[in-house]
Order: structure tokens, then sequence, then C-alpha cells
């Protein structure tokens, strides 16, 4: 028979001052959703804590507020019938039980009062729809009517109601559905992909902000192809990132045929995700070929070319943040910046690495040169051991020539040796087109080698150029 109570989930004193506060306003109460999944799955302690009170929820936090020491604040949400107390690490968020209805227009619930199971009712999953008791007489029973724990035996996502209600009543179920899936690594029950295939375009009314905080999750679990190949196969992609759809696709002309760059896609996100948790560098990866979709073309004698997808990507770049109201900071320029330069480690990998060409690079790719090296390594996604064994060489080797190279020549963060004003009191210049000559022949000079990156080399070249200028110099 399965255990029934988890009494050693409660051990946090936290939990006695909710049941004590309970009983002291006559009120039951409950702690459910992730902190018992979580718990059950042993993924370690949740530090949010959702707590429903069959009552008012609001007066049950303001009560727990008063017991604790330092009489935490009590955040209230009125129009939510919700309260949050933040104590320590611990956020705990307090509802009173409910019955949520949905108008179709919108996502937002017309509430009432209810029992717990009403409150289970309304949860998004079976696996957060369990609960745990902290009332005195059961304290730390397992309350589960849907067989939440027999769902986390069989890793399924499942609702508690017909999945095409819970659905359409609130559409942001069928992200978070992916992301549990992705985050845990479980199936999607049957009925619920297709009924989230049938209400795809009830995706329409949820907004931007938290679609992607939903996309962000799956990026950041460990294996975001899980999620991307369900958001593609329920058709959800298309109305979130048509830019990724349109790389679907082998098209053949002539016996040659391209890759199909949307699983190939997906592949270098995962690829990344092994060595990096940056969220940033994990959009730039799924990112990094949508210019190809616009810029495919087919030649007989050169076959299929993606000429400057780089640069068309990483303008495609800004429109995709915008429209999904991302922040247009410096996140989305690290992550245009990635995109325009995915390439270039790849064309210094296949050629002799020059000296000057590494310069470039690390000038370019600045401070971000090791997250650039780190995307187009997780693009390598060939079968062939032998070409993949080649093309791991010989980023090695750029690698190797870039720290060489640093050490040397100190390009990343570069600062010119001679500055504006500099140039400008030398030559007894006022703002002028020639200053602007002389810094960029420096900058150059600098990384093509002709010079070292030293302010004596850097001062007998500006004094040069300055000579074939035409410029007299200030002997005073």
């Amino acid at each position: 028979m399965a255990k029934t109570n988890y009494k050693e989930a409660l051990e946090n004193p936290i939990f006695n001052t909710i049941s004590q506060s309970s009983i002291a306003l006559g009120i039951d109460s409950y702690v459910i959703g992730g902190f018992v999944r979580d718990f059950l799955l042993k993924r370690g302690t949740a530090k949010d804590i959702d707590v429903v009170a069959v009552g008012s929820g609001i007066a049950l936090a303001k009560k727990v507020a008063s017991e604790l020491k330092g009489n935490p604040q009590v955040s209230v949400f009125k129009n939510f019938g919700t309260a949050m107390i933040k104590k320590g690490a611990l956020e705990l968020e307090f509802v009173g039980a409910r019955i949520e209805s949905y108008n179709r227009g919108s996502r937002k619930p017309v509430v009432e009062d209810g029992t717990l199971e009403d409150d289970q009712k309304r949860r998004d999953f079976t696996i957060n729809a369990m609960a745990l008791s902290l009332n005195e007489e059961n304290f730390g029973t397992l309350l589960d009517p849907f067989d939440g724990l027999g769902d986390l035996d069989k890793k399924l996502i499942r609702t508690p109601l017909e999945p095409g209600i819970t659905y359409s009543d609130d559409p942001l179920r069928m992200m978070r559905a992916i992301r549990f899936a992705t985050q845990l690594n479980f199936g999607i029950q049957l009925a619920s992909l297709q009924a989230i295939h049938s209400h795809k375009e009830r995706i329409k009314i949820i907004s931007n902000e938290r679609i992607v905080d939903e996309l962000h999750k799956i990026l950041a679990s460990p294996k975001p192809s899980i999620g991307f190949t369900l958001l593609h196969k329920t058709g959800l992609l298309p109305y979130i990132l048509p830019e990724l759809v349109a790389l679907e696709g082998i098209e053949e002309i002539e016996g040659q045929k391209h890759k199909d760059n949307f699983w190939h896609t997906l592949e270098v996100v995962d690829n990344i995700c092994e060595t990096t948790d940056n969220l940033w560098l994990r959009w730039a990866a799924l990112l990094h070929d949508i210019g190809k979709a616009p810029t495919k073309r087919f030649h007989k004698q050169n076959g299929w070319t993606f000429h400057g997808h780089e640069f068309v990507g990483s303008k495609m770049v800004y429109k995709l943040f915008k429209r999904l109201r991302m922040p247009l900071n410096d996140k989305m320029k690290f992550v245009q910046k990635m995109v325009l330069m995915s390439s270039r480690p790849i064309v210094l990998s296949e050629d002799f690495v020059t000296d000057s060409a590494v310069r470039r690079l690390v000038f370019d790719a600045g401070v971000y040169v090791d997250d650039l090296m780190t995307l187009c390594e997780a693009d390598i996604t060939t079968k062939n051991p032998r070409k993949q064994k080649k093309y791991k060489n010989n980023f090695k080797q750029v690698r190797e020539k870039i720290m060489e190279v640093e050490e040397r020549d100190h390009i990343r963060n570069f600062q010119p040796p001679i500055s504006g004003e500099e140039i400008m009191t030398t030559f007894q210049l006022k703002p002028s087109r020639e200053i602007g000559i002389i810094k960029e022949a420096i900058k150059e000079a600098i990384l093509e080698g002709e010079i070292p990156n030293e302010y004596e080399a850097a001062k007998t070249y500006m004094l040069k150029k300055g000579q074939e200028l035409g410029l007299s110099i200030d002997v005073q």
C-alpha cells in the first residue's frame, strides 16, 4: 500500500506556525503544488511554498506574519484573493480555496469560495494538485484525489479535469505542460497532447511576457529540444517563434540537398546546454541560424547557399525580441553579436589560422570571445566521428591561438594606445577627419601585426601617418 503520510516534508518550523495560526482562526489549511511535487520527486526543498486555506488566505497570511519573529510584511493582492510573505529564503503564498470559471476571451477567472477538492480541480496538472494537510488531526497526510502520485511514478503530465477544459480555460497551461515535460523529462498524456493541438490558437490571448517566461524555463532545462519538439508537434511554435519553424525542411534540386536547419538548431541548443548555464548564450544558439530561411538560394555551380545569413539573422533578433517584449538592452545586443559572428571562428578553423585573423576575431568579439567559441563548438552536429574529431581539434587550435595572441597583444577590451586628444595636441588640430584617419590607421596596424599594441610603437606610427597626411608637428 502506498504511503499516505509525509510529516518529514513538514519539518521546517514555518509549517507548525501555519498550522497553529489556522487553528486560532478556526480554518483548515494545506500546503499544495510545487513544494509537494518536488519533495516527492526528491528534487530538494522548494523555496516557494503555496498554502491553500479553506477560508480567507489573506487572513491566514496576516495571522502567520504576526506569529513570526520580526513580523515580516504581508503583500496583499486583493484582486486575486492572495497574500505573500517573504521570510528569509522562503516565499510563502496564501490563497483561499476556490472554484474558478472562465470567460472565453480571457484567462482571468471568476472566483468563488470552494472546498479543498474544488481548489485541487482548478490546478493545472495532477502532479501539482497534491496537498499535504497542515491540520492538527491529520498533519502531513497526503490528499491526492487525482492520483498525482501515480503520475509521478509513470512520469506523466496529466490534467485533473478533461484536458480540453483545462487548456481552453487558461491556455498558458499548454506552455506549462510542455515546460514541465522538459524540466522533469516526463511524457504528456496523449489526450492532453491532442487537446493542446486542438486549442493551440488560444495561445494568442496569452501575453508575450508570460510566454517568454515559459520559454526561458524550457531553455534553462538540461535538454531544451524536448520542449521545442513538443511546441512544434502540437502546433504552438508558429504562434510563438515562426522564425524557427521557417527553418524546417530539406529541399532538393538537381540532386543537391541542404540540411534541415530546424532540427540542426535543436541539436546545437542541446549541445550548448552541456557547457553553459548562460540563458542568453542559449538564446543565441536557438537563433543562430534564423537568417538562413530568408537567404536560402540555389545556384547551379555552388548548390545551396545562405550568403549573409548571419547579418540578416542579427537584424531578425531585434525584431523577434521586440515582438515578444523581451529586453532590448545589452542582453539583446549580446544575442545579436553572437548571431552576427557565429560563423567567424568556423571559417578560421577551416583555414590556416593567421595571427592577424585571430586578432580581428578577438577585437570584434571583445569580452564575448569565449562565449562565441562555445557557441561555435556547439554548432558541430556531424555524426561522422572523423569529421567531428577534426572540427573539435581545429577549434582547440583556434582557442590556443586566441590565448597566445591575447597574452601578447592584449586585444580584448582594446583601448587605443594613442588618444584622440594626443593626436590633436601633437599636430595642433581641431576636431577633424584627420584624427579619425590616424586612430583607425593605428588600430589597423596593431590588428595586422605591423606594430605591437604598445604606446611608443603607436606614437612612432602616428608621427609617420601624420607626415603622410601633410600635418605639421607641434615642436614646443
